[in-house]
């Protein structure tokens, strides 16, 4: 066989090649391996105690029981797949309740009843247990802009109320603030705020911030903001003896500039790199972003062209960097306008009603949102806990079936493959594949052993690698 290149040359061009792909990996790491969270709250910093994961707790119990009290009402109202099948007559519900209980998992998956029996099942447990994972006190639009001296007081005290849930143990695995943006009109507020809460909370806890601790930026329109608040971040860490680099940051996706700068590029890159790796989510904001393009307040919905356009091009901009990508808010809310004891049949049956078209448009909402493949976003009252929960373990337990049994044969063709020395360049597909289950898992739709249904082992799915997969079982 008659080579042309030598190996000198050859050397020269890989090492030149190594330089450039190295390189290319520092910024395309890949998806992070830590858990993202499937909602964020954003919640008033004057309305925030310690005891908030009980406070929401308690209120989306109390709407599933009252406006969904078993999973036929909730399958018909979200009309997951079966919903036809579902009797409505409480007896009918009662018997198939308790023969769907009674059953194998493996019989109880071939009734039309499955998906609305586990997604409910599930949704319950999930509410029982965990139902608040992400938490923002927001001391930006949901605080709104009241008296510096009230600002302060209460920046003092959400500081606080934070120590205290650190203490008791109170506080959701992820839990963060929102300042006011660090626009020409509201940079000092944003500041200051910053300040009084980060120098009061350390004061109270010997400088420990909580797990999963971030500061969001909103309205970010150039990179000098985030520049900003890198710089203070350093100091704010030197002067309460934080390590180096603890804190981290979020910032809003949520002007026309975000997406589209001043030459025609989109600058989200540029926003990222001034960061200095502390930034590490990018969250949408749905009716800032269709404002600033002129957009009605009556079509200002999480599913306009405008948003899926700023949707794709974030995704497109920042796909493989590692940075969290979260949508917005659906801003009906599930409540019904009728209050008190003693509510008429028709007022009492027009707050079902409004409840349930809320939430079946929560729900299609956060299917569109895992359809763009955003797998977070936000809610703003607890009774969308319900909807948010559902449409995500509806989402994947709906393709669990397929996708375990090609990820399977996926995974034994691949290894064979490589087994043998054939080249194998779908790797993007069976990567695909595996992040299916990945984003099940961290969303609790699917259990780790559910997951070894594909026939990986456990080892195997925490490699959280489709490429490390068959290195391995090439080596074995």
């Amino acid at each position: 066989m008659k080579l042309s290149i030598t190996p000198v040359q050859k050397s020269a061009v890989t090492n030149e090649l190594s330089k450039h792909n190295l390189a290319f990996q520092q910024i395309y790491k890949g998806d992070r391996a830590d858990r993202q969270p499937v909602h964020t709250v954003y919640g008033g910093a004057n309305l925030f105690d310690a005891t908030i994961v009980t406070k929401l707790q308690t209120k989306a119990i109390s709407s599933l029981k009252y406006y969904a009290p078993n999973f036929c009402v909730l399958g018909r109202v979200l009309k997951l797949e079966g919903w036809e099948h579902l009797p409505t007559s409480t007896n009918e519900i009662q018997i198939l309740q308790e023969r769907l209980d009674n059953l194998p998992e493996v019989e109880r998956k071939k009734e039309p009843h499955w998906l609305a029996y586990t997604v409910y099942n599930k949704l319950v447990a999930k509410l029982e247990h965990e139902p608040l994972e992400d938490f923002r006190i927001d001391f930006e639009d949901g605080f709104g802009n009241r008296s510096d001296e009230e600002e302060d007081a209460t920046a003092a005290r959400a500081a606080e109320e934070v120590a205290k849930g650190m203490q008791e143990g109170t506080l959701p695995p992820f839990i963060g603030i929102r300042i006011k943006p660090f626009s020409e009109d509201l940079k000092e507020r944003g500041i200051r705020t910053l300040d009084i809460f980060i120098s009061t909370l350390c004061a109270a806890t010997g400088g420990q911030l909580p797990e999963n601790f971030v500061v969001m930026l909103p309205k970010v329109t150039i990179e000098g903001q985030v520049e900003a608040l890198v710089q203070l971040f350093e100091w704010l860490e030197a002067a309460n003896g934080i390590a180096k680099g603890t804190l981290k940051m979020e910032m809003m996706v949520e002007t026309t500039q975000s997406i589209m700068g001043e030459e025609g590029r989109n600058p989200l890159m540029r926003f990222i790199r001034a960061s200095k790796g502390r930034l590490i989510a990018c969250h949408f904001g749905t009716y800032d972003y269709t404002a600033s393009c002129s957009i009605t307040a009556k079509y200002q919905t999480m599913d306009h062209p405008v948003c899926d356009f700023a949707h794709h091009m974030t995704k497109v901009a920042l796909a493989h960097t590692g940075i969290w990508l979260s949508d917005g808010a659906t801003n009906v809310m599930p409540v019904g306008p009728h209050r008190g004891e003693e509510l008429s049949y028709a007022q009492l049956k027009e707050n079902t009603e409004i409840v349930h078209r809320a939430w079946k448009m929560g729900y299609d909402h956060v299917r569109h949102s895992l359809w763009n493949g955003f797998y977070q976003g936000w809610d703003l009252h607890p009774a969308q806990f319900i909807a948010r929960y559902a449409a995500v373990y509806a989402f994947f337990l709906e393709s669990y079936s397929d996708a375990a049994l090609r990820l399977k044969n996926f995974i034994d063709k691949a290894a064979r493959a490589t087994l043998t020395t054939d080249i194998f360049d779908d790797a993007a597909t069976g990567q695909g594949l595996l992040n299916y289950f990945l984003k099940g898992m961290n969303s609790g739709a699917i259990s780790e052993e559910e997951a070894m249904a594909t026939g990986l082992t456990l080892e195997e799915i925490r490699s959280r690698s489709f490429l490390a997969i068959l290195k391995g079982r090439r080596a074995q």
